[in-house]
């Protein structure tokens, strides 16, 4: 079993992205919108629980990480949006 799959790397990047856009945004954004914030965190959980999960599911796996990437997607903007 690899220590470092895939779904580790893709979640140290959306982390990383996160950090980045929070010190981005000026510490306020976070302050005015933790519901937002909350969604993000959460999206981006889900995100990787879907890449650590088995692969064959009929392609329904595979739909909902494009779906829930778009939601933060998403999510992001609106943060920006009401920052």
């Amino acid at each position: 079993m690899e220590f470092f799959n895939r779904g580790t790397f893709r979640l140290a990047a959306i982390i990383g992205a996160s950090v980045a856009f929070g010190a981005l945004a000026g510490g306020t954004a976070m302050a005015n919108q933790p519901h937002m914030w909350n969604a993000l965190h959460a999206l981006q959980n889900a995100d990787n629980q879907l890449q650590l999960a088995e692969p064959d599911k009929g392609g329904h796996r595979v739909n909902a990480i494009n779906l829930v990437n778009e939601a933060i997607s998403e999510v992001q903007a609106g943060i920006q949006a009401g920052a």
